[in-house]
This record gives structure tokens, C-alpha cells and sequence, in this order.
């Protein structure tokens, strides 16, 4: 399992488009962190695209890997090795590559100008969230035999999280406005992991007073350490979940 791991985070590693990543991530931060005279709102600032771009490549570059390492994948099956084995190497080896690539690219700015517990939980966030969308790509992959249909899923995957599912909170929101919502907002929240991630960083840069009432009503849960918890334990769900299923379909899947 060791060898595998090794050898998919070196072929990652060699890859031009992670290169890219990286080096459009220290690019990005570094800039965003320039332009700004306080390191909070740059830190503000960085948020919004650490929450679009990382889950975007982590999801889309790892379903592409995963289909175009049909070949090594097979090779892998034929030997004496458990299937299950082979799927936990593969995820584990493209969870280490992409958050590696997060932390040299957004981790180092983030650490040289906002090193407090707020740019240590962006970090971590960041972190986590790209094994998330690794784990829910991996499932999107063995789900799909067809590449183009299965890049397609990651992507509408993607948006849905991203885009779809904020709107569908709103929606919500506005149709059952006349009654006490707010407490139910924060169940609804754990049902995307990227509005979690949000809310987690957003209450340490201490602005929840600009989302009113809710604000206050997600700083009294997710301020408190039982709350915190519950939300960390939420995110290791929505990263291990996905890759449970992905290895149950995997262990029955004819290649």
C-alpha cells in the first residue's frame, strides 16, 4: 500500500496542471494579502476564493486521474492485492497531493501574514475540504464507467455545493419567513460542507454580527466547543462517507 501511495503522490506531484494550482494559489494569495492594508480583510478576501477554486480542482483533478489511471488501476487489480487496498492507496495518495498543494499555496501566505487561530482554522478548513472533494470525486468516478458523464457529475457536484445549494437555502428561507427558522439553519448547514467551512472561519474573524440574527443564533452553537466539535466531526463524515461508498461499489465493479 506504501509503494502505491508513493508513486501516485510522485506522479501527481510531476503533474503540469498541479504545478499550475500551486503556483496560481501563492500567486493569488500573496497578491490578495498585498493589496490589502489589514491582513483580516485579506484573509476575508482570500476566503471566498479558497471556498471556489479548491474544491473546484480537487474535485474535477481527481476524477480525471482517477479515469485516466484506468490502465494502472487494472494492472493493480491483476496483482495480489486487496481491492480495497488499492482504492484507500489511490485516495490517500490524491487527498496528501492535493492539500500538500493547498498548504504551499495558500498555507504559507496565510502563515507569514495572518499566523493567528483564525489563519491556522482557514488553513485547516482548507485542508479538509479538499480531502472532501477528493473522497466525493472518487465516488463520482467508480460511480460512472463513462469519463465524459463522470467529469460532468464532479462538475454539477461542484456547482451544486458551490452555487445550487445556497440558493436552495434562501428559498427556503423566503417561503417559510414568517416562522423561526434560524436553529434550523444550522442543521440545513451541515448538509453542505462548504457552507460549514464558511461559517466556522467566519465566526473566528468575528463577524457574525453582519449576518444578523442567524449570525447569532450559528455564534451560540458553533462558538461553543461542543458545537465546534460537532461541526469537525460533520466535515470527517462528509470526507470518509463518500470514500466508504466509493469502496463498496469499487469491491463489485466489473473493469
Amino acid at each position: 500500500m506504501k509503494k502505491v501511495i508513493k508513486y501516485v503522490i510522485i506522479d501527481i506531484l510531476r503533474n503540469k496542471i498541479m504545478l499550475a494550482y500551486t503556483l496560481f494559489l501563492l500567486v493569488l494569495s500573496l497578491s490578495i494579502f498585498s493589496l490589502e492594508d489589514n491582513s483580516a480583510k485579506g484573509l476575508l478576501g482570500l476566503l471566498n476564493i479558497i471556498l471556489i477554486i479548491v474544491p473546484l480542482v480537487s474535485i474535477i483533478f481527481s476524477t480525471i486521474y482517477i479515469y485516466n489511471s484506468a490502465e494502472f488501476i487494472e494492472l493493480l487489480v491483476s496483482q495480489p492485492l486487496q481491492r480495497k487496498t488499492i482504492w484507500m492507496s489511490l485516495f490517500t495518495g490524491l487527498a496528501s497531493s492535493m492539500s500538500l498543494a493547498f498548504l504551499v499555496g495558500a498555507g504559507i501566505p496565510v502563515l507569514i501574514y495572518q499566523a493567528d487561530i483564525t489563519g491556522f482554522m482557514m488553513i485547516l478548513i482548507g485542508v479538509i475540504l479538499s480531502v472532501v472533494f477528493v473522497s466525493i470525486a472518487l465516488l463520482a468516478a467508480v460511480k460512472t464507467r463513462d469519463k465524459a458523464k463522470g467529469i460532468g457529475v464532479a462538475i454539477l457536484l461542484w456547482l451544486y455545493f458551490s452555487l445550487l445549494f445556497d440558493g436552495f437555502v434562501l428559498f427556503l428561507l423566503f417561503q417559510f419567513s414568517d416562522y423561526p427558522v434560524e436553529k434550523l439553519m444550522v442543521a440545513v448547514s451541515m448538509l453542505n460542507p462548504l457552507d460549514l467551512g464558511r461559517i466556522m472561519i467566519l465566526l473566528k474573524m468575528d463577524v457574525s454580527a453582519l449576518m444578523g440574527y442567524t449570525g447569532a443564533v450559528f455564534k451560540d452553537f458553533f462558538g461553543t466547543q461542543a458545537g465546534m466539535g460537532l461541526s469537525f466531526f460533520v466535515l470527517l463524515l462528509w470526507a470518509v462517507v463518500p470514500v466508504w461508498l466509493s469502496i463498496r461499489r469499487f469491491k463489485h465493479k466489473d473493469l
